[in-house]
């Protein structure tokens, strides 16, 4: 027996913003990042929309990108203060997941961290509050999915938090949001979806209620992305529900080892850190290469290529991801990320490390072809180094 779950109620497109005003509760807390939605007045309209609602609202600002532990755990100590009957989060994927785990600390203040890095091992949500989930960027896609990553910096390690209980109740998904976002975040964040989409389509637990929303995704992430990085606000528009079918899909047929490797590498090197979805954008096409040794694999990632009117292999698939990557000033490989921050003796030595780390992340069993730690090692130099992929 498969499971798919989604959010209860998604609104979408201009405007959907005022969904705010039909939700019903004494109290909200909202979650929020740095300061553009504040910069831009998103904020102050949410604000303005919970209060038309009949609540008293309360704010949670300053969630740092790739939230840690530390804020997670200060922003469930403001809830249990607050007591709230809904969490609304509003920014990008970090105060999104910032919150959905401090949802579980509100409701369970016994329950640790270490307990929820099992998937799929969190106690039973909703005992207090409902999660109301308002993205506004065209990637992560965590306003429809179950998952949250968190990062526990004294490790340097990101952990994907995974449980059904964690997808919102509520999504809204206003493109006005994401017409703000810069030209590198637009690139990065928009080939997290195309990663998002094609893991899903070739993962172990794709059926076929997750398929047709991975194509359809990644047939519109191909058409509208590069044109919404080069300012077309119609095309930004589009990626931001591209993006959101994409979680969709993998959400219900979780992922593989791109994100393994993104997630592992991410905030593991002194030198800073690699951004998750350029991370994705390098390593996608180093997986698809590894993968399509499995004949299965081969045969899906023929499909995706197809159906975007190419020859139907992952030859052809990965040549069309190099060129979006081009196209989007992303770089080929790790060495050349940000102009070369990434220190390579680092690499190499916390290279065995990381491998292990990273076949042991939640999204590496679903991956179509299997991997023990050595053939990581070699995968990831490859990464680093943009070297082919034959093993």
């Amino acid at each position: 027996m498969n499971r798919f779950t989604l959010p209860r109620d998604l609104y979408h497109g201009k405007g959907a913003l005022e969904a705010l005003k039909t939700l019903d509760g004494k109290r909200a807390i909202v979650v929020v990042g740095g300061g553009s939605m504040k910069r831009f007045g998103f904020l102050d309209r949410v604000t303005v929309y919970l209060k038309e609602a009949g609540m008293e609202v309360e704010l949670f600002e300053g969630v740092e990108p790739d939230p840690s532990v530390d804020t997670v755990m200060r922003g469930a100590e403001a809830m249990r203060k607050f007591q709230p009957d809904w969490i609304v989060s509003i920014g990008g994927g970090s105060p999104i997941d910032a919150a959905k785990a401090m949802w579980a600390f509100y409701e369970y203040p016994d329950v640790t961290f270490e307990q929820l890095i099992t998937p799929f091992s969190f106690p039973k949500l909703r005992t207090k509050a409902r999660f109301c989930a308002i993205p506004s960027t065209s990637g992560t896609a965590t306003e429809v999915t179950a998952f949250s990553v968190i990062t526990d910096y004294t490790k340097g390690v990101k952990y994907p938090l995974a449980d059904f209980n964690i997808t919102p109740d509520v999504a809204i998904v206003d493109p006005a949001l994401a017409e703000t976002m810069p030209k590198k975040l637009t690139a990065h964040t928009g080939m997290d979806a195309m990663t998002h989409a094609i893991e899903a389509y070739v993962s172990t637990l794709h059926c076929d209620y997750t398929d047709p929303l991975a194509l359809h995704a990644i047939k519109m992430i191909s058409e509208e992305l590069v044109k919404s990085y080069n300012g077309d606000m119609e095309a930004r528009d589009r990626m931001h529900n591209a993006q959101c079918l994409a979680g969709m899909a993998f959400t219900n047929a979780l992922l593989g080892i791109v994100h393994s490797m993104a997630h592992k590498t991410g905030a593991a090197y002194t030198g800073g850190h690699i951004v998750h979805g350029c991370a994705n954008a390098m390593y996608l096409p180093k997986v698809i290469a590894f993968n399509a040794k499995e004949p299965e694999a081969e045969k899906r990632y023929g499909e995706i290529a197809a159906s975007l009117g190419l020859e139907p292999t992952s030859k052809a698939l990965i040549a069309h991801i190099n060129e979006m990557n081009r196209a989007l000033d992303i770089p080929s490989c790790i060495k050349d990320y940000e102009g070369g921050i990434i220190d390579e003796k680092e690499f190499m030595d916390k290279l065995p490390q990381v491998a292990e780390l990273a076949v042991g992340d939640a999204c590496t069993g679903s991956n179509p072809r299997q991997i023990n730690p050595e053939q990581m090692a070699k995968l990831l130099k490859a990464c680093f180094y943009d070297e082919e992929v034959d093993f």
